[in-house]
């Protein structure tokens, strides 16, 4: 018989591996998650008991089902295999990786060191295959523009435990490494030459700067703005040709679109898409066309002159909205916005659920750590969101799902120490050391 504590074991070791193996092993993401199923299986007669009340991991259970309904009615649209089964088994199969951690939440220091590895992998990949590889663009085992959004996610996580510093992160050479994975994570970003991750930063930077600014001393927020500051600037100077010749290729691109003679640019054909998908939307706003639909209408408006030829060379819309407004109408949309709200309302940090302390204080730094990176996971995918579909490839979909549950579990376990379950949750016993 498995003794109750291996149950934290394994979710701590899931917390270190989906970070940790995202982008520098082939579905480095799928370790862990492979991990807390076979853990769902070996504690399948424990954890349903431990599962009351629910509180913020069925709020998180809600939106993971509706999403994967929204997905699920598009399994056999137009197919004769069972491919179109694949991206709603993944949210099947989350529910009970979910509950697991629910009910053993993980260790918050392992998804710190989890993150740093990840982020600190992630740019040491970039380099590998740009300057030794000499591969055009850093794409690691995806493609670049899923590599560089995710690269650049792992680095901003880095960047809130450099500026929050947990109990794991006090030491001088816990913070280097921490501050390398800051650094090192947007580099894999404009390694892989994605626009679109640097744009997301527009989203993402007044968002956090702002909840820094209302939770950290005037002096810790200002070495982290110091920070990012610097690490813009050293980006800037240490990769000036590639930024500058991505920046120009856009305003080039947008100049050949309002000319009316883009090609099939890479910005003019996301400007096709979205006014393609924005018209099909409103066409049929309460079911949408379906995926299967949506490629057949599109198809024949392009044989009709209606919209140009470059949409048919993706299956989507190149943003994360329209794409589900086409497909699926305005029902589509309002579950990714509860499926995005979802972790904003849970990961919050009002003053309710934390209250005024100083951040020295083990409990409550940690807990704010885990707070702002349960908030910028939803936002960043908001902004990846807005030149990509993230949510049609593995990793877009594996990692928000794994990284929110795995935030909201090492925040169960941490706040339950305190004494204030987070969003609710039931309050319980559970060892130091977090």
């Amino acid at each position: 018989m498995i003794s109750e504590r291996y149950g934290m074991r394994l979710t701590s070791a899931a917390a270190f591996l989906v970070p940790g193996l995202a982008l520098w092993r082939p579905s480095g993401y799928s370790y862990g998650v492979a991990l807390l199923l076979l853990g769902a299986l070996l504690f399948a007669r424990r954890w349903p008991r431990r599962l009351r009340p629910l509180g913020g991991a069925g709020w998180m259970a809600l939106s993971i089902v509706l999403m994967g309904v929204v997905w699920l009615l598009d399994a056999r649209s137009g197919r004769t295999d069972w491919g179109g089964f694949d991206r709603p088994s993944k949210y099947l199969l989350a529910l009970p990786c979910l509950f697991l951690v629910h009910a053993y939440a993980p260790r918050a220091r392992c998804l710190w060191w989890g993150v740093v590895v990840g982020a600190v992998g992630s740019g040491l990949m970039a380099l590998y295959q740009r300057y030794l590889l000499h591969m055009p663009r850093s794409e690691g085992f995806t493609n670049a523009i899923q590599y560089g959004g995710l690269s650049l996610l792992l680095g901003l996580m880095c960047l809130v435990l450099v500026a929050v510093r947990p109990p794991v992160m006090r030491r001088p050479w816990a913070v280097g490494l921490a501050g390398c994975g800051a650094v090192l994570g947007p580099l894999g970003s404009v390694l892989s030459e994605s626009r679109g991750g640097w744009l997301a930063l527009l989203v993402v930077l007044p968002v956090m700067g702002w909840l820094c600014w209302q939770r950290l001393p005037r002096r810790r927020f200002a070495q982290a703005a110091l920070m990012v500051a610097l690490g813009l600037l050293g980006l800037f100077l240490t990769q000036p040709h590639l930024i500058d010749q991505r920046l120009d290729a856009a305003r080039a691109e947008i100049a050949q679109y309002e000319a009316g003679n883009d090609g099939v640019t890479s910005v003019g054909q996301r400007l096709h898409h979205w006014k393609l998908a924005w018209q099909m939307g409103w066409d049929r706003p309460l079911t949408g066309w379906t995926q299967h639909g949506y490629e057949l209408e599109k198809a024949r408006r392009v044989q009709a002159g209606l919209a140009h030829p470059s949409v048919l060379a993706f299956s989507h819309a190149h943003n994360e909205a329209l794409d589900l407004f086409a497909k699926r109408g305005l029902p589509g949309v309002a579950v990714l916005l509860f499926f995005y709200g979802v972790p904003l309302w849970l990961f919050w940090p009002t003053r309710r659920r934390l209250p005024p302390a100083a951040l020295e204080h083990d409990g409550y730094a940690t807990a704010l750590a885990l707070r702002l990176v349960g908030v910028l996971v939803p936002v960043a995918y908001i902004g990846f969101g807005l030149t990509q579909v993230f949510m049609a490839h593995n990793s877009g979909n594996i990692c928000y799902l794994f990284f929110n549950m795995l935030v909201y579990g090492c925040l169960r376990g941490q706040e339950a120490l305190v004494g204030a379950g987070p969003t609710g949750a039931q309050r319980h016993a559970r060892p130091a050391g977090q």
